[in-house]
C-alpha cells in the first residue's frame, strides 16, 4: 500500500537513492499513527496477520540489508570499489519466499533478489548476507559466489544456483530441475536434496513475456495436463516496468490468472503483513500438490534500472513521487512502527546500524584480494583431469547390467562383425545406458521410434519410459530439461535433431549450461552429453535445415567440448570419453553426428566395406583432442579434416596419388573444440605440402583454427591450400554439392599446390 507523506522541496533533486533514504527517516520522524503492545514473538505482527512478530523482524532485518546493500553500491560505484548497481529496491518482499521455503529447495533468481539472499541465508547459521555480498560487489577473488568474476546472487550451501543476464534464460532449467525432482524417485536415483524439494524460480514482468520464459510455462502446462509433476514455483515479480517499457495494467493477471494448467497465486510484496499468507499458500501448494504454481508478486521499483538509469530524464517528477510513495520499507516500517516492536527512535537507530554495517563490509571487501591473472580467471572454466577422465572412460560397464542391455550374451556388440557408423553409435548408447544408471536419453523422436535416423533404435525397449522418452518439439526445453537433470546428478543425453534447429536453443547451451561453472567458480556443474545430428552431403532430402554445416557456433562457446567422429569404432571411444568428462569434470560436451556417414558402409567402391569397423573393445577410449592419422609416414601431402571430409580425403589422396606420385597422410582431427594445437603442429611439421578440408563455411568453420595452429607453430611457409563451404545456406538436391567441399576440390586443391 501506498504511505502517504509530503516530500519536502530540497529533496526534489536528481540522486533519487538520496531521496529514497531520505524517505524513509523522514517518514520514521513524523509518523504519528497509534502503536499497540508490541505482540510476543509468536502472535501475529497485526492483528489478522498470518506473519508472527518474530517473523516480521526477521524479514524486516533481511529488507533493511537489500535496501543498504543498494544505497552502498550507488556510493561506492563512483569510487570504483563497487561493480555492480542493478538493484533489488522496491522488491524487498521476494525475503518472504526465503522464508517460507527451504534452503534446499534449488533457487534460480532474478537479479533483484537481495532480499530473498538476505532471508535464507537465516537458514545456516553463521553465515553473513552483507560480507558475502559486499565480496560480489567488489568482485573479490574472496567472492564466494563466483570467485569475483561476476555480481550473481548465488551460493552452494543455500542451493542459490548463479544466473547470467541473458533474459529469462534461467527459466527452462528451473522448470527442468523441478522435472529431475520427480524423476529421481522413477529411476531410483539419491537426491542431493530432499525428495519433496521444489525448485524456485523468479523473474520480472517484462521478463514473462520473452519466448525462453512463454517456453518454461508452456512445457510446465504441458507436463501438468499429462499429470506429470513438475513442482516449480514461477515467481513474478511484477514492479510494472521493464527498465523504460511499462507493462500494461492488469498485462501479468490477465495472462496467467486463467492459464491452463498453470495454478496462480497472487500476493502483495509490498506489505509483509498483508502478503505473507498468499505467499505461504502458493509455497504449500507448490509442494503439496507437485504442480507447476505461479505466484504473481506485487513490487516495485525505486530508484531506477541501475546506477546508470536516470529516471528524472524520462519520467515526470510527479511520477517519481507517486511511485516512490509505494516504496514497500515504509509499509514496513509503519508495521514496525504500529505493532509496538519499535519506537521511532529504536527504528532509525537499527536502520543506521544496518547502514554502517554495510559500508564498512564494503570497505574490508575492497581490502580484499582481486582476480589477478588470467590463469585465475579461466580456473573454473574448464576443468580436466585427464588421468581420472581416462580412469572412467575405461571403467567397464557391469557385465550383467551390460549383457541385459543388449539383450544377451550372444548380442553384445564385440561379437558381431564390423558395422557402420549408425549401428555403433547404437551399440555405444546401450553400454552408457547400462553403465551409467543415472543417465537419461531424451528429445523428439528417439523413443519408440528410435530416432528419425534410427540411431536410438532399442534403447527404449531396453531401458523404458523412466530413462529413454520423447519430448515436446522444443529445443530450448530439451536443453532446460538437460540442465536441470544434471543439477540433480544425473548424467542427460539430450537429442537435437539437426544442427540447424540447435540455433533455435544455442543460449541454453552458451548462455546458460556452459557457463555455470565459470560463474560458480566451480561449485555448480552440469554434465551434459548433446547428441546433434549434423552437417552435410545428405542424398534426396535435406536443404539448410538438415544440411546445417554451422560448427562455429558451437566453436565459440567457451568451455564446449565438441567432437565429432567420422566412422564407427572411433564414435564408441568418443562416447565413453565424452561421457567420462562430464561425469568426472562437470563438462558440457557437443557430439556431432554426421548424418551422411550414418549409413555409409563403403570407402572406395560399392561392396567394398571399407567404411564398417568392429567394435572397440571395453576400456578402448580416447584422450580429448587425440586425432586419428591415416598413412602416418606419408609426407608429400597432409590433409587437414574431419567428418565427412575423412572418407572424402581418403578417396582424394588415391587420385592425388595416381595424378602426382605424393603420398598423403590424412590428419581426422576428431576433436573440433578445443582444437589440439600441439597434434596439429606435430602433424604439419614435416608435410611438404597441406590442405585444410573444412565442411564449414569459408568464413566460419574450423579451418581457420587448423591454419592459425599450423601458422602460430612456425610452418606458416609450407604451400598450404583451403578446401571449404560456401558462404551461404545449403540448398536442396543435388544443388547443395555445388557449395560444399568435394573430392574433386581436395584433387583440384592439390593440383595447385602442384
Amino acid at each position: 500500500m501506498a504511505i502517504p507523506f509530503v516530500i519536502p522541496a530540497r529533496h526534489k533533486g536528481f540522486n533519487r537513492a538520496e531521496i529514497i533514504d531520505a524517505n524513509f527517516v523522514e517518514f520514521v520522524q513524523q509518523w504519528q499513527g497509534d502503536a499497540h503492545s508490541a505482540p510476543h514473538d509468536d502472535a501475529p505482527v497485526l492483528p489478522g496477520s498470518r506473519l508472527t512478530a518474530r517473523g516480521f523482524l526477521d524479514l524486516f532485518e533481511s529488507q533493511l540489508i537489500s535496501r543498504h546493500l543498494d544505497l552502498m553500491a550507488r556510493v561506492l560505484r563512483v569510487k570504483d570499489k563497487v561493480f555492480y548497481t542493478i538493484g533489488s529496491s522496491g522488491h524487498e518482499g521476494n525475503a518472504m519466499v526465503a522464508r517460507l521455503t527451504r534452503h534446499t529447495d534449488p533457487a534460480f533468481l532474478h537479479y533483484r533478489s537481495g532480499g530473498f539472499m538476505a532471508e535464507r541465508f537465516r537458514k545456516i547459521p553463521g553465515m553473513d548476507p552483507v560480507m558475502d555480498s559486499a565480496l560480489s560487489f567488489a568482485a573479490s577473488s574472496e567472492d564466494p559466489a563466483s570467485g569475483g568474476r561476476h555480481k550473481v546472487w548465488g551460493s552452494k550451501p543455500l542451493w542459490v544456483l548463479p544466473q547470467t543476464s541473458t533474459i529469462a534464460s534461467h527459466l527452462p532449467k528451473a522448470f527442468g530441475t523441478a522435472v529431475a525432482i520427480e524423476q529421481a524417485r522413477r529411476i531410483g536415483h539419491a537426491l542431493p536434496i530432499p525428495d519433496d524439494s521444489i525448485a524456485i524460480c523468479s523473474f520480472g514482468d517484462a521478463s514473462s513475456n520473452h519466448a525462453t520464459a512463454q517456453t518454461a510455462f508452456n512445457t510446465a502446462g504441458w507436463t501438468a495436463y499429462q499429470k506429470l509433476p513438475a513442482p516449480v514455483l514461477f515467481v513474478c515479480e511484477d514492479n510494472g516496468i521493464g527498465i523504460s517499457v511499462k507493462t500494461p495494467g492488469g498485462w501479468v493477471e490477465s495472462n496467467f490468472r486463467h492459464r491452463a494448467n498453470l495454478d496462480y497465486f497472487q500476493a502483495d510484496g509490498l506489505d509483509l503483513a498483508a502478503g505473507y499468507a498468499d505467499v505461504e499458500r502458493a509455497v504449500e501448494h507448490c509442494r503439496r500438490t507437485r504442480r507447476p504454481t505461479f505466484l504473481h508478486l506485487a513490487t516495485t521499483r525505486v530508484m531506477g534500472h541501475a546506477g546508470t538509469d536516470f529516471e528524472i530524464e524520462w519520467r515526470s517528477v510527479e511520477e517519481l513521487y507517486a511511485l516512490e510513495a509505494t516504496d514497500p520499507l515504509l509499509r514496513s516500517a509503519a508495521i514496525a512502527l504500529e505493532s509496538g516492536l519499535f519506537d521511532r527512535a529504536g527504528l532509525l537507530d537499527i536502520y543506521e546500524t544496518i547502514r554502517k554495517r554495510c559500508f564498512a563490509a564494503a570497505e574490508e571487501a575492497d581490502r580484499r584480494p582481486k582476480i589477478g591473472s588470467l590463469a585465475e580467471v579461466i580456473a573454473p572454466l574448464a576443468p580436466y583431469s585427464p588421468d581420472a577422465v581416462r580412469a572412467e572412460a575405461r571403467r567397464a560397464a557391469d557385465p550383467a547390467r551390460r549383457e541385459a542391455a543388449f539383450g544377451g550374451a550372444a548380442k553384445l556388440p564385440e561379437t558381431q562383425p564390423p558395422r557402420h557408423l549408425a549401428i555403433q553409435i547404437n551399440q555405444a548408447l546401450h553400454e552408457l545406458m547400462a553403465k551409467y544408471p543415472e543417465s537419461l536419453l531424451f528429445g523428439e523422436d528417439v523413443a519408440q521410434k528410435g530416432g528419425v535416423y534410427t540411431v536410438t533404435k532399442g534403447l527404449h525397449k531396453a531401458f523404458r519410459n523412466a530413462r529413454v522418452f520423447n519430448t515436446l518439439l522444443d529445443e530450448t526445453m530439451i536443453l532446460g530439461l538437460a540442465q536441470g537433470y544434471a543439477n540433480m546428478g544425473m548424467l542427460p543425453i539430450p537429442e537435437i535433431q539437426y544442427l540447424a534447429y540447435f540455433h533455435n536453443a544455442c543460449d541454453q547451451i552458451r548462455g546458460e549450461a556452459a557457463s555455470l561453472q565459470f560463474f560458480s567458480n566451480d561449485q555448480f556443474r552440469n554434465p551434459i552429453l548433446m547428441r546433434v545430428a549434423s552437417l552435410g552431403y545428405q542424398k534426396g532430402f535435406g536443404g539448410h535445415f538438415h544440411n546445417d554445416n554451422s560448427i562455429a557456433a558451437l566453436r565459440d562457446i567457451p568451455g564446449l567440448v565438441v567432437g565429432c567422429p567420422s566412422r564407427g569404432d572411433d564414435a564408441v571411444a568418443m562416447l565413453r570419453t565424452l561421457s567420462a568428462l562430464a561425469r568426472i569434470d562437470g563438462r558440457v560436451c557437443a557430439y556431432l553426428e554426421p548424418i551422411a556417414l550414418y549409413m555409409t558402409k563403403d570407402l572406395y567402391q560399392p561392396g567394398d566395406g571399407g567404411w564398417q569397423f568392429a567394435y572397440p573393445p571395453e576400456g578402448h577410449v580416447l584422450e580429448l583432442g587425440e586425432g586419428r592419422v591415416y598413412d602416418a609416414n606419408h609426407d608429400d601431402l597432409v590433409i587437414f579434416t574431419f567428418g565427412n571430409g575423412v572418407p572424402m580425403s581418403l578417396r582424394a589422396a588415391r587420385s592425388i596419388e595416381a595424378g602426382h606420385g605424393w603420398k598423403t597422410r590424412v590428419v581426422d582431427l576428431r576433436w573440433l573444440a578445443p582444437l589440439n594445437d600441439a597434434f596439429i603442429a606435430a602433424q604439419a611439421a614435416g608435410a611438404r605440402r597441406i590442405i585444410v578440408v573444412d565442411e564449414g563455411r569459408r568464413s566460419a568453420g574450423v579451418g581457420e583454427g587448423v591454419i592459425t595452429a599450423i601458422v602460430e607453430a612456425g610452418f606458416g611457409a609450407t604451400p598450404l591450400r583451403r578446401v571449404v563451404g560456401v558462404d551461404t545456406f545449403t540448398p536442396l538436391a543435388g544443388a547443395a554439392l555445388l557449395v560444399l567441399p568435394g573430392e574433386t576440390d581436395i584433387v583440384a586443391a592439390a593440383g595447385e599446390l602442384a
